[in-house]
């Protein structure tokens, strides 16, 4: 029933999840590690743990599953310290997002009514802040946090939820930036940080990112106000009181200040320069991008020190102007295709949401527990990253899909089905001797 490569790739997952039994502290919890992966990765069309549970080869208990995942103590951050101890691929861009996952109740921890990315509208829905790892080759899941909107953490629905006292209000930048840290403070080589304007806007994240020396790229709206280039300050002096500290510098001859909409609608049409790029093994895109240094004005503001960053605009092929614009810390140097091909490599993140979504099951939790929802998201990073390696292995030859690693998988768990469940071993037999032969 079973085949040999099969088998080699059971013996492979094994030895996967044999790496994190040290985050388990009891044998009836590392067993349920190995029924829950396999449910993740198993063939049922919905990843709810009782659906889950009816396809795993070797099944125990519902009320065992599901007190795993919804109350037993073990830790999710231990589960992710390990996960990142253990990837094979340690450096590459980080990909800072944020994902809905729509909802129909107001029961499930973290859900309310805000803006949902994959509809493009305000809905009933939890946000997961993520961070990728992508390679270049392949993304890796390194983090999730889920957003948790200022209503959820009174008293009552604490109790409700079981969110613990010590978690208070975060924006979803400042769950992005632990994200960071955490993935820094593991060992991973962060080549640049790419995110969207939902994190670019804010000037703190930015501010925060050149301080650990990371460069980035990140969208940025329209009306965003800069200075063109860096304008002169003058150097701050001291009042005449005694005593008093030297006041910030000022700005020379009030240079002026301009949207970067406006900024970029000034420049001649020669500064244009088309550039193409290419979204793995995808078609070949190509857009049309410009490039200037300029100067923050709420930086500015905020800190009374003046940094210059890349302002790149991007538009379509032949359009009048431009529909997205970014900034970037890279230094003055850096050629403009360069910026360019670096911020469209955010499609890895919208492929690694349609895979963890679609094939794993990563928003079909049904619990209402803070520590169930991310006791489920950190073993299905624990599955995805499984997948991922076994799609590594594939050195020569065209690299397998996600889709036909997970038919590997569930080969395997289908043969395993039929061996350990007399039943269904009858059944086939039985199917056999029912439907004749054709010679």
């Amino acid at each position: 029933m079973v085949d040999r490569r099969s088998w080699a790739l059971l013996n492979r997952l094994t030895r996967w999840l044999d790496q994190f039994k040290g985050c388990f502290s009891h044998r009836a919890q590392r067993v349920s590690l190995r029924e829950y992966v396999e449910g993740l990765l198993g063939d049922s069309a919905r990843k709810s743990m009782q659906a889950m549970l009816a396809r795993v080869t070797d099944p125990g208990s519902y009320q065992a599953f599901h007190h795993f995942i919804t109350h037993a103590p073990w830790d999710s951050a231990a589960v992710w310290h390990r996960l990142l101890a253990v990837l094979p691929e340690r450096r590459g861009l980080l990909i800072l997002d944020d994902t809905p996952f729509l909802k129909q109740g107001t029961h499930s921890v973290g859900v309310a009514r805000q803006y949902a990315s994959t509809v493009k509208k305000v809905t009933n829905c939890q946000v997961a802040v993520t961070a990728a790892l992508w390679s270049g080759v392949r993304a890796w899941l390194v983090g999730a946090e889920l957003y948790l909107p200022a209503e959820w953490l009174t008293s009552a629905r604490r109790t409700e939820a079981r969110i613990p006292t010590t978690v208070r209000f975060q924006e979803k930048w400042r769950l992005a930036l632990t994200l960071v840290r955490r993935v820094r403070a593991a060992g991973l080589t962060i080549e640049a940080v790419l995110a969207d304007a939902g994190y670019g806007m804010v000037g703190a994240l930015r501010t925060a990112l050149d301080r650990l020396q990371l460069a980035y790229v990140v969208g940025i709206a329209s009306d965003v106000t800069v200075f063109a280039g860096t304008p002169q300050v003058s150097p701050p002096h001291r009042s005449g009181r005694r005593g008093h500290p030297p006041q910030y510098p000022q700005l020379v001859d009030n240079p002026p200040r301009w949207s970067v909409a406006a900024l970029i609608a000034h420049l001649p049409g020669s500064r244009w320069r088309r550039i193409s790029w290419r979204n793995g093994t995808n078609r070949l895109w190509r857009a049309e991008f410009v490039a200037l240094r300029v100067t923050p004005v709420a930086d500015w503001r905020e800190h009374h020190t003046l940094v210059s960053v890349w302002l790149l605009a991007e538009r379509a092929v032949g359009a009048p102007s431009p529909h997205r614009y970014y900034f970037s810390n890279l230094p003055p140097a850096t050629p403009v295709a360069r910026l360019a091909r670096l911020i469209h490599q955010r499609w890895a993140i919208e492929q690694q949401y349609q895979d963890l979504k679609t094939e794993l099951g990563l928003d079909h939790f049904e619990g209402r527990s803070y520590p169930g929802w991310h006791h489920h998201v950190a073993l299905g990073a624990v599955a995805y990253a499984f997948l991922q390696t076994e799609r590594r292995r594939r050195r020569a030859g065209p690299p397998l899909t996600f889709p036909q690693v997970r038919a590997i998988v569930q080969e395997v768990f289908t043969g395993l089905l039929f061996i350990t469940r007399d039943r269904y071993w009858r059944w086939l037999q039985m199917g056999r001797q029912l439907i004749p032969l054709r010679i």
